[in-house]
This record gives structure tokens, C-alpha cells and sequence, in this order.
């Protein structure tokens, strides 16, 4: 229970109370995994004609982060269905939610039935939730960025991966080794990679914002006489880099990828207004984490 550490707090109006983003975005770095706690009351966030005052605590994972320009972290939820508290689900739908180090956050909801639906991601009656914009609000895949004043949000991480290979776009190795890849391949470890600049291609500026993308692998496969590991990644959510990262229209889309120690990757690509699939090959540096 220990692996677990709170770095980051901030209470209702996202001022640091405890912690510091420095050690958040070093944590993640390294390819800790990230847990975000928000405290709330039912009938403040919920459903406010509720009389229910029960205050509701919330952990939620986030299998994707993203540290942009080593300075700056936002984690994302890439498998949620919406819910209806406190027994229900929400629309047949995906809940991109995304929360940066400064307590911003937004969702990205693409309807997995393929029709023009009237967004429900936004509540102007709740009064603790703070709208900054919204986009395509008729459309399959509406967008939203805002701020709820959650009574606390706390950053957990747990950072005990270790990096065993790093290398360029060719697979020229930087740092550690491919045997050591295998090996704690072979002896059943998880695996996590760190993908640079893989948001560029939704990056509408010239000059590109450095970034790294941190996901899961779901499944692998070692090719021993070529000494080439092929694994396939848990889906993520790819969003055009700034900071704080946010959703636009036509500035985000979400997929699988499989990357191959020699830089190749192989990317299906769903655009959220169609959820039609697009292929695609591309070279990328990665890092390779075990644990």
C-alpha cells in the first residue's frame, strides 16, 4: 500500500496546499502510473435538486500521461463509460476525461452510436462548475474544458518502474539494452513505453511542443533471432499539445498503436466525428519501462 504517494494537493481553487508540481512531473518521467482523488457532495455535483449532501470521495485511474516540455503533466481516462451516479451508466459513449497539474480539467466524448447527439458534458446549473468553452456541442464527438471546485484533488503516483531501453527513431540504442527488455519480458514484468512527440501530427504550430506519452502494453512479442520486440498498446487519447493541454474541435481523435524497438510504429487512428479507422506507419523515440 505503500507504492502509493501523494505529491500533488490542491484544494477547491486549485492552489497548492501540499506537494509541488515538480516532484508530480518528475514522478511521471520516470513512467509512474497516476491516480487523481477528488473529494465532492452528491447533490453539489450530481445532481444538485437532490437533497443528499453525502460527501462522495473519488479515486480514478489514468492509463495515459503526458508530460509536456519536462515541466508540465496531464493524465487521461482512456477506457471509462460515463456514469450515472450513483447506480447507472451515463450515453453509450467514451469518457476522455483529462486533468492537468494545475487542476484543470475537460472531456472529449465521442458517442459510440454513430449520431448527431446534444452534448450533456456540461451543467451552467451547478454552480461549482466553471465552463471555460465548448466544442462541436451537436455532433458525434463533443468537447468540453472547464474547472469543478472539488473540495481536494490530490495526485497519487506510484513510481516504481524501472527504464531498461532507450532509443532514437532508428532503434539506436541510448541507454540499457534489448536483452534486458527480453529478459524481464520473459519473466512476466509489465511493460510501459514513453512515445516523443507523438501528439506532432495534431499540432497546428510550426514549431512543435516537446512531449512524451506514457501507455501501457497490453501485449508483446519477441522476434529472438532479429532481436526486435512488437508490442501493442492499451488505447489512448491523443490531444494537440500545449499547455495546459485542452480539447478542440478537430484537435484530438484516440487509437492504438503498435511500437517495435526499432523506432517503427503502426498507428489506427478513429476520428471521433465518424468513428471510422485510418492506418498508418510512423517513426518515433521511445523508452521502455518494466516492472
Amino acid at each position: 500500500m505503500a507504492r502509493w504517494q501523494s505529491v500533488l494537493e490542491l484544494d477547491n481553487k486549485q492552489e497548492v496546499i501540499k506537494g509541488d508540481a515538480a516532484a508530480l512531473c518528475k514522478a511521471i518521467g520516470n513512467g509512474a502510473d497516476l491516480r487523481i482523488h477528488a473529494d465532492f457532495r452528491h447533490n453539489e455535483h450530481v445532481d444538485t435538486s437532490s437533497d443528499i449532501s453525502e460527501l462522495v470521495n473519488e479515486i480514478s485511474e489514468f492509463h495515459e500521461t503526458c508530460l509536456l516540455d519536462g515541466r508540465w503533466v496531464a493524465g487521461l481516462m482512456t477506457t471509462r463509460q460515463p456514469v450515472s451516479l450513483p447506480e447507472d451508466f451515463g450515453p453509450p459513449s467514451m469518457s476522455f476525461f483529462m486533468y492537468n497539474q494545475d487542476g484543470g480539467q475537460s472531456i472529449a466524448r465521442p458517442y459510440l452510436a454513430q449520431r448527431c447527439a446534444e452534448t450533456d458534458i456540461h451543467t451552467a446549473s451547478i454552480p461549482k462548475y466553471h465552463e471555460h468553452d465548448v466544442w462541436d456541442e451537436n455532433t458525434n464527438a463533443p468537447c468540453s474544458n472547464f474547472v469543478y471546485d472539488f473540495d481536494v484533488i490530490r495526485y497519487i503516483v506510484r513510481d516504481d518502474w524501472q527504464e531498461v531501453l532507450q532509443h532514437d527513431v532508428d532503434g539506436q540504442v541510448k541507454s540499457g539494452s534489448i536483452d534486458d527488455l527480453h529478459t524481464a519480458f520473459m519473466e512476466g514484468c509489465e511493460v510501459k513505453v514513453a512515445i516523443q512527440g507523438l501528439f506532432d501530427d495534431l499540432s497546428k504550430e510550426e514549431s512543435k511542443l516537446d512531449h512524451e506519452v506514457f501507455i501501457q502494453i497490453g501485449w508483446g512479442y519477441y522476434y529472438s533471432q532479429q532481436k526486435i520486440m512488437v508490442a501493442a498498446t492499451h488505447p489512448l487519447a491523443r490531444v494537440s499539445p500545449s499547455i495546459p493541454l485542452v480539447y478542440r474541435s478537430k484537435g484530438w481523435d484516440f487509437g492504438w498503436f503498435i511500437v517495435r524497438s526499432d523506432g517503427c510504429i503502426s498507428k489506427r487512428i478513429c476520428d471521433p466525428q465518424t468513428l471510422k479507422f485510418k492506418d498508418s506507419k510512423d517513426k518515433k523515440a521511445l523508452r521502455w519501462f518494466v516492472r
